[in-house]
């Protein structure tokens, strides 16, 4: 059944599990109910980069600058993405009234959509289901449950806010490869984008990284 939960008051991301096992989920809540969404790391990456974009158009930079500026102020102390995250309150239910699993091997996926809302001047994101059917010899399907839907509205500071915390949930674990977005344990990678030619080597590498994800 398709939800419209409207303006949210709460809106974050956080990840559950441990180091190298982490389990990536957006949520959300305002007056009509909760969202929990399940959601593979990368797609949640994505959302972030779509949110930074859509907010540089709508504020003209202003709002790239501003982060920008505050990440340079933190160099040498400690900056936003060296603190705790939040993550979900323990006041969300643990039942929500919209919960779906997009990551992991559910044979579900979910498709993302953002706009901007002029006349309310809100952020939209609509969440759509996606099913992955798998049938032997042959290409998999998706089939879209449009029906079954999730929207949202937000603010541009709670965009701006989400898009911090996604980026420090990413750079809590290991480190990607820029080129095909494999996990690197510090040593030399043979890239598979690159045919296993190049060898993408991390010049300084924490060891603390090597414990997370």
């Amino acid at each position: 059944m398709r939800m419209n939960l409207g303006a949210v008051n709460l809106l974050g991301a956080d990840a559950v599990g441990e180091p190298g096992q982490r389990r990536f989920r957006l949520f959300a809540r305002s007056r009509r109910g909760a969202m929990l969404i399940w959601i593979e790391k990368e797609q949640l990456s994505n959302l972030a980069l779509e949110l930074d974009r859509l907010l540089a158009q709508l504020t003209e930079g202003r709002i790239l600058r501003t982060i920008a500026e505050a990440d340079t102020s933190a160099i040498g102390g400690i900056g936003a993405i060296n603190q705790p995250l939040a993550g979900m309150p323990a006041t969300f239910p643990k039942s929500p009234d919209y919960e779906l699993l997009a990551s992991g091997p559910s044979g579900q996926a979910v498709q993302m959509i953002l706009s901007y809302d002029e006349g309310r001047d809100l952020l939209e994101l609509l969440a759509v289901p996606v099913d992955i059917m798998l049938q032997a010899d042959q290409e998999p399907q998706a089939v879209i449950r449009e029906d079954d839907a999730v929207s949202l509205l937000f603010t541009q500071v709670q965009a701006q806010e989400l898009s911090s915390t996604i980026t420090a949930l990413v750079a809590s674990g290991r480190p990607v490869c820029p080129l095909c977005h494999t996990p690197l344990d510090g040593g030399p990678h043979a890239c598979v984008r690159q045919d296993g030619h190049r060898e993408i080597v991390i010049a300084a590498y924490d060891e603390e990284e090597d414990e997370e994800e």
